[in-house]
This record gives structure tokens, sequence and C-alpha cells, in this order.
């Protein structure tokens, strides 16, 4: 509130904290069956415009992440009904994004990552435009995308193994997407890289190394592609580098392209929308990613306290879209964002109700 339409990709990352940790299952049920009404050639649509205009079918990531929020439904349910009904359709997903779907999605043969990407279109959840430019484009194999992949596989494989299902052998593609996950390790730096195999005009392919926080997915997420000891380096680089009291940059400040504050015109709000704006919702998969590394319950739980008190702040009583990057990190934007209120709660039941559990 007070703009934005239906997004799949906000509405699968918001799902499991508005509705599974609110324990309104019967409504994460409808939302995920209606959503799979709407996949086309493998995509869930990114956005449903207002009025009688057609779904938009242009992400990269959302339909990826409607298997973390199936998976996390089924968690929380042990609905086998639900997953059973819908793992035709996921089955579907898997094989047009193996032989190629729009926007040059698809899956390289050699390495079993996931390659995005077509010039003047933005794909990844850093979608900010302006009607002459597309600020990150991230045309390649970006790292959350493919963390996002191989958390697909490793669901598919898991849901296949508990219906008996052998063909096709989703271990075995998760397997090869993981090993070829090894190739965004930056070795000069010791994090991930942000995209691998970006095109360049003369056919040649580099790799982009600014760091942002999407390598966090690779550590997150329910099955990570990465060894303990890189893990960890991914959580400590984020912490000292992008991680603020009310989310995560989305660039570092001593890129030369960093904007700490979000304002101004379109123009410059599109600018500075991804390249260091601070965006709350990322606060979850961070504190998610130090839980998985550290284990530290009272050191995750003081992530979270600023957000307690900007709940009286801002839009009273629920959470900002993003916030500025330098001090004193000013809340901007939608006044209240369905994954940035979605995030909070789930990764809050993490820290808070685990502790209590154990006590």
């Amino acid at each position: 509130y007070h703009w934005f339409s239906d997004w799949s990709r906000d509405t699968m990352i918001a799902l499991p904290g508005l509705l599974l940790t609110t324990g309104r299952f019967e409504d994460a049920a409808t939302i995920l069956r209606t959503y799979a009404y709407f996949i086309d050639q493998g995509m869930l649509p990114n956005r449903f415009p207002d009025g009688a205009d057609k779904p938009e079918y242009h992400a990269v990531d959302a339909t990826l992440w409607y298997f973390l929020a199936i998976h996390a439904y089924y968690t929380a349910t042990k609905d086998t009904q639900l997953v059973r009904e819908l793992f035709p359709a996921l089955q579907d997903i898997i094989a047009w994004h193996q032989r190629g779907t729009r926007y040059n999605i698809g899956v390289d043969p050699q390495d079993g990552l996931l390659f995005a990407g077509e010039e003047g279109h933005r794909l990844t959840w850093m979608n900010a435009e302006t009607a002459e430019w597309v600020v990150t484009p991230r045309i390649g194999k970006p790292v959350e995308v493919n963390a996002l992949w191989f958390n697909a596989l490793s669901i598919m494989a898991e849901f296949a193994a508990m219906f008996g299902y052998e063909s096709p052998n989703y271990q075995e593609m998760a397997q090869k997407a993981k090993t070829g996950f090894a190739r965004f390790w930056d070795t000069e730096h010791n994090y991930c890289y942000d995209i691998i195999d970006v095109p360049g005009a003369d056919g040649s392919k580099t790799h982009d190394g600014r760091l942002r926080p999407n390598q966090l997915f690779a550590v997150s997420l329910p099955y990570s592609p990465l060894p303990p000891e890189q893990q960890k380096r991914v959580v400590d680089v984020c912490s000292r580098h992008l991680l603020t009291s009310h989310g995560l940059r989305t660039l570092t400040r001593s890129d030369p392209g960093y904007i700490g504050s979000y304002g101004g015109n379109d123009w410059q709000r599109a600018a500075a929308y991804h390249q260091g704006t601070v965006w709350s919702w990322l606060l979850g998969p961070f504190v998610q990613a130090h839980l998985r590394v550290y284990n530290d319950l009272e050191q995750a739980q003081t992530f979270l306290v600023p957000l307690f008190h900007h709940l009286s702040d801002y839009g009273v009583g629920s959470i900002a879209d993003v916030f500025d990057g330098d001090p004193p990190f000013t809340p901007r934007g939608c006044i209240a964002k369905a994954w940035s209120v979605g995030e909070f709660l789930r990764i809050c039941q993490i820290a808070f109700m685990t502790q209590e559990t154990q006590q």
C-alpha cells in the first residue's frame, strides 16, 4: 500500500510469513492453486494488471519462488494432497526451463545452471527501469536465480521420492546444478559473483563481481549449494558491507555506482532503487543465513529490534518498502509492503518462537 497491483514474485515471497506463520493455511492453499491456472510456457505471470489487461510474463525468479512457497506450505501442513495435485504443473515448469522459454530463460546443458535475459528487459527482482533505461538488466546467470533453481530441483527430488516418481531424475539434475554453482565463487574476493556468463557485444562472456545481497539466497534457502566455509564468508561479507539497521543495501557503499539516498524524480528514484537503497525484506534471508552459519538466536533477535521500533515511525503498524542506504536510513516508498511484513513475521517466528521451544 498504496500502490502496486498483484505480483507473483511478491506473493510467493510474502506467503510463508503472511499466511503460514499466522495459521491461514486454507488461504495459502487457495493462492497456490489459483496461480497454477496461470502457468504458461513454464512461467508464472509476474504481474496481473488492473482491469482487463492480460497477465504479464516477464520474470525469471517468480516461478522459482512458487516451488519455495509450496515447499514451505507442505513443511507447515504436511498436506500431501495439495502437493500431489500441483506436482504435474511443477514437472511442466522444470521441463519448459530445460528446453527453454521466454526471454532466453533456459538451462545451460554444460553446467546445469539457468541463463536468462534479453536486451531491454529486466527479469529479476532488481527490475527498476525508465522509459529508455533498464537500470540493472542482469543478463546472464544471476546468483539468486540459480540458488532458487537448485532449490526447485532439490524440492522436486524430495516430492518425487515421496510419490515414487523415478523419471526424470531430479536429484541428478540438482547435483549437476550444485556442481555448476561452484563457478559463482570469486576466489579473488572470497564471495559470490552476482552474475556469471554476462554476454558481451563481441560474443565474449564476463562475470559481474559487484557486492550485492543476492548471494545470501545461496545460504538462506532450504538447500544450500555452497560448502559451510563459503556460507560463512557470504554471511560475513554481507554483514560487514551491506547490513543496516532496517535491511540490506542493494550495493556496497564503496562501489562507484552506489546511490545512498532514494528520492527525486522518477529517473532518480529508478537509478537508486537497486543501487544502494536498503530493502527491509532482505533482512529475512540475512537472519536465516546468519542462523544457519552461527546458530545464535540471541544475535539473530538483535537484528530484528530496529524494525519493531519502525512499526511506529512511518506507516504505523507496518513496514516500509525501502530505506535510504545512508544514515539515518530514512524510510521511503510504500508505507506498507507485503514481502517486508511477511519476511519479518516469518523470521520473527524462527528467531523468537524457536527460543521459547528450546526453553
